[in-house]
């Protein structure tokens, strides 16, 4: 899915949320006139927003500080964020930034395996693990989506089941389990208002219900609207890429250090998490 196509999406959820407000507030009238606004702004945010990027994030997969040894296995599920797109190169993709920096603090070599793909929904990380071999068994896996269903409308129940089933998957594997929930779309300033506060409000609704479910499945839970969201609003031009709506390197680099604490507890290196952290309810 094109990052036009994302923004004409979100354009969608607002006339349908939008409108509904609008003529039980104020009116058939000026309904219809709120529909018109926002079909303009989507068609303003898809001309802004474009694909200087493409559709294939850098690949980063690798074993990294190969010196270290005792492998600890590393996987990222997920949308366009888990995959890296923004980053000008695999360095500085979320997975090559998680990895550095785990075996910066285990002293491990960490090998990378990205399943995760641009564009994807909830309901494709099912998919997503199977292209993984049955043999495989990642110590830690991170997962972050969210966005895209917010922008096709996906009912929360289904996009929570899909990531429960996908947490429970996973741990059948042996591996420990980090959720970062959905980011909060205010941050989007290429999205003007009000469709940028509609497309917020459904993010939120989403992080908070994966929350939920990812802590009552047994993972560690990571809100990235409180660790990384307020860094993102304070300082857009340095934390977003070119196309005003994924992650620079600086940005995966500000994210992956934010989530590092989660990943280091989930595979037993530390025993307490910060502000913005679950630690599963389960073991």
């Amino acid at each position: 899915m094109t990052r036009g196509e994302e923004a004409r999406q979100l354009g969608r959820i607002a006339v349908g949320a939008g409108v509904a407000g609008a003529v039980g507030a104020i009116g058939a009238a000026l309904g219809a006139g709120f529909v018109v606004l926002l079909k303009r702004q989507a068609a303003h945010a898809r001309a802004v927003i474009g694909k200087p990027f493409g559709e294939i994030a850098p690949l980063a997969d690798k074993v990294y500080k190969k010196k270290y040894g005792d492998r600890v296995e590393l996987l990222l599920l997920g949308d366009s964020i888990a995959a890296g797109l923004g980053a000008e190169d695999a360095d500085g993709t979320l997975g090559a930034r998680l990895a550095t920096g785990i075996a910066k603090k285990t002293r491990r070599a960490v090998r990378l395996t990205t399943a995760a793909k641009v564009g994807s929904e909830s309901w494709m990380l099912p998919e997503q693990l199977m292209s993984l071999l049955p043999s495989y068994r990642p110590d830690v896996a991170v997962v972050i989506v969210g966005g895209n269903d917010v922008t096709h409308r996906i009912p929360v129940s289904d996009s929570v089941r899909h990531l429960t089933e996908t947490i429970e998957a996973l741990r059948v594997r042996g591996a420990a389990v980090v959720v970062g929930t959905c980011p909060d779309l205010s941050a989007l300033r290429a999205l003007p208002q009000p469709l940028r506060s509609l497309g917020a409000r459904a993010s939120r609704q989403l992080a908070a219900a994966q929350a939920e479910a990812a802590h009552g499945a047994g993972a560690y839970v990571v809100s990235l609207a409180h660790v990384v969201g307020p860094f993102f609003i304070t300082n857009p031009d340095e934390m977003f890429s070119l196309d005003r709506f994924h992650p620079s390197a600086v940005g995966y680099k500000r994210t992956a250090k934010a989530m590092l604490p989660s990943v280091l507890a989930a595979l037993g290196v530390r025993d307490q998490v910060p502000f913005g952290h679950q630690a599963p309810t389960r073991p």
